[in-house]
């Protein structure tokens, strides 16, 4: 790579390729492309924590807002030691698009601080957040951008957002935050929104092709908030998951994981690891197993011009943002793989985010049975959505899924017009 080629493995250099094929199917101009590129606001702020030992420790923190034509910002917050601006700018745009293509009246924000939450106490944690929060407070409310959990947060992190926000306010805001406990204010079914959309779009890619779940066997990288959940719901659907992978390693069967067991087994240790019911795997041979389903549900860049060059899997659906490099989804397109597109697949989360937001704003809270419907009929109709205009204008389902996104953001722009 030269110095000045971009490095299309970079989330934010992936992000604005995508984008930037987006615009040139729909044919737009320089001036319309510069602003659905460029952040309408963000934030850096210290955020200085009095360790439990009276020593002090500081952090940086971030708040972008890709766009806000549809509606209030709307992402989660990440608590990583690899956060840093262009990672947040990345995830915000995949927001923004995210939103879009299943009709949320969202634009698209995310945050973040560079912290590794597993060294530090929950007292700490909680300094740390609320602390953010009153930081980036002039950005967010129910009516301006919406938070919610991501990697390294939680319904808990969630609760301290929405107490600190409301303190400062002087009355409980509920819906300043998605993603929080049921007892203040949170949502049936939201903990597994995510993953209960990534086997949703899964269904829905294969009644494409004429198949099932119950005929398929499924690989999932990452054993997290997504992965977990997915893998439980595969299995109940009749799929057969063959391995599934954690940070710390995987753990392979042929004949089809003991998902019960292995949960338990993930509860008393920590990890996949050394689960007595497989053989051990690696997450990069994981990539590569002769399975019919792969699931990306770890982190970004997994899937670059050489592992995608190893997929032996029919579909790719990407419960992860941002698992596939500009180059994996050439390889990938080449090959002939289907690839569910991050923005399509693991939108359930922000689907369910939606309903909780809903339901805080109204003080009425619905069924489950309600929530689970609601999403299956958003993923379902959103998925046929992206088909038809891939089958239609001959696109890949992830170019299908940005026109649609991005077509939707520039004419919510163009309709309310230039201010001044």
């Amino acid at each position: 790579m030269t110095q000045s080629e971009p490095d299309l493995s970079a989330p934010l250099a992936t992000a604005k390729a995508q984008l930037a094929t987006a615009v040139g199917i729909l044919g737009y101009d320089d001036g319309l492309h510069a602003m659905l590129a460029t952040p309408r606001r963000e934030i850096n702020v210290a955020i200085p924590l009095r360790r439990d030992d009276g020593s002090t420790t500081l952090f940086t923190g971030y708040r972008v807002q890709h766009n806000i034509s549809r509606g209030p910002g709307k992402g989660g917050v990440r608590y990583a030691p690899s956060v840093d601006i262009d990672e947040v700018r990345a995830l915000a745009m995949l927001m923004t698009w995210k939103c879009a293509v299943v009709e949320l009246p969202y634009g698209g924000a995310k945050g973040g601080i560079a912290i590794d939450p597993r060294e530090f106490s929950s007292r700490e944690l909680e300094r740390v957040t609320r602390r953010y929060t009153s930081e980036i407070m002039p950005m967010i409310g129910p009516e301006r951008d919406i938070l919610a959990p991501d990697i390294g947060t939680n319904e808990q992190t969630m609760a301290w957002v929405m107490d600190t926000y409301s303190v400062n306010r002087g009355f409980t805001i509920p819906g300043v935050a998605t993603g929080k406990p049921l007892a203040v204010g949170g949502s049936l079914g939201r903990a597994t929104a995510t993953s209960r959309g990534v086997v949703h779009a899964t269904r829905a890619a294969l009644a494409d092709a004429g198949a099932t779940l119950a005929e398929v066997s499924v690989a999932i990288q990452g054993f997290g908030k997504v992965g977990s959940h997915a893998a439980r719901f595969f299995a109940e659907a009749g799929a057969t998951v063959r391995a599934v992978t954690d940070q710390y390693g995987g753990v392979q069967a042929d004949g089809g994981l003991d998902m019960p067991a292995l949960l338990d087994h993930v509860a008393t240790t920590g990890s996949v690891v050394d689960f007595p019911g497989g053989d051990p795997i690696t997450n990069e041979a994981l990539l590569a197993l002769d399975v019919d389903v792969l699931v990306p549900a770890a982190v970004e860049g997994v899937l670059d011009a050489d592992t995608a060059a190893q997929v032996k899997a029919r579909w790719v659906v990407e419960g992860a943002n941002g698992p596939t490099t500009i180059e994996g989804d050439r390889v990938l397109a080449e090959r002939g793989i289907v690839v569910v597109p991050d923005i399509l697949a693991n939108a359930g989360g922000v689907v369910v985010s939606y309903f909780e937001w809903v339901q805080a704003n109204q003080a009425y809270w619905w069924t489950e049975q309600e929530i689970e419907e609601r999403l299956e009929h958003r993923m379902m109709t959103s998925y046929a959505s992206v088909a038809e205009v891939a089958r239609a204008d001959g696109l890949s389902l992830r170019d299908a899924a940005l026109v649609i996104s991005v077509r939707r953001v520039a004419q919510a722009h163009q309709i309310r017009g230039l201010y001044p």
